[in-house]
């Protein structure tokens, strides 16, 4: 048999698989409910003229505003480094950096050395 022919009759296959499996689905009470919740919310933001955005942004504020945030990095931007906290066991002072340039630890690592400094490390933020 030629390899057009084999590959027609896998796909006869996979059609015929998928024809009982939507047809499984058609016949699922589960399924009909969503469906039926879905088009009455379609119905209710046509009527008051709201996206799908909109009612995410007044139901879950939160969540509306995240995936901007996570967006904005991949369309080409660095992403963001995590926030380090350092703080000083013989005077008590802390520093926030996100890199290794603030002029604070620098000096620090200056006088005491990078692995002494790095194990003040008192925590790191996203």
């Amino acid at each position: 048999m030629s390899s057009l022919l084999n590959d027609y009759m896998q796909m006869e296959q996979q059609l015929q698989q998928l024809q009982e499996r939507l047809g499984q689905l058609q016949n699922d009470d589960r399924l009909k409910s969503e469906l039926e919740f879905k088009g009455k919310l379609e119905e209710l933001m046509k009527e008051f003229d709201k996206s799908a955005s909109d009612v995410i942004a007044i139901l879950d504020p939160k969540a509306a505003a995240s995936p901007a945030k996570a967006a904005a990095p991949a369309a080409g931007g660095r992403r963001k480094r995590k926030l380090k906290i350092y703080k000083n066991p013989n005077t008590g002072e802390v520093v926030e950096t996100r890199g290794g340039n603030q002029k604070t630890l620098k000096a620090w690592k200056e006088e005491h050395g990078n692995d002494t400094v790095e194990s003040w490390l008192v925590r790191v933020e996203d």
